[in-house]
Order: C-alpha cells, then sequence, then structure tokens
C-alpha cells in the first residue's frame, strides 16, 4: 500500500489503482491520454464504478491523503 503521489507515478505508468478502503472490490482508477480521435484534449483519470460505469474521477481530501493506495492486478 502506498501514498497518492505512488499511485499517480503508477497511473503515468499505464497500471489501474484503486483504494484498499473503497466500497466496491471491482472500483479502480486508470489515466487516459487523448489521441486524434478524442473530444478530450488533456489527460485526465476516470474510476470504474460499482455499476461498471466509466465517469471521470476527481480526487477528494481524504484520497489525497490516503496512505491504502494499491496497484490492481
Amino acid at each position: 500500500m502506498s501514498s497518492f503521489s505512488i499511485a499517480l507515478i503508477d497511473l503515468e505508468n499505464g497500471r489501474r489503482v484503486r483504494r484498499r478502503g473503497w466500497n466496491g472490490p471491482d472500483q479502480w482508477l486508470e489515466a487516459q491520454w487523448p489521441d486524434e480521435h478524442s473530444k478530450m484534449t488533456e489527460p485526465y483519470i476516470y474510476i470504474r464504478n460499482q455499476q461498471g460505469g466509466l465517469v471521470p474521477w476527481l480526487a477528494s481530501q481524504g484520497d489525497l491523503f490516503a496512505r491504502d493506495w494499491e496497484i490492481v492486478q
């Protein structure tokens, strides 16, 4: 387990991450780098939510300072 700063490096390296304390075991974050076919023009982080949807994600204060981040295998 690690801090969000380490999790961010993992995201930048193409890994999926999650917090151990999240409610759903299938929730995770991934980073997206837009290409010429994307509607977005800047990188962003999205989450797979409990319902299986993929939506943009913004960190909370709790997420930023949490120490329970881990790589999704």
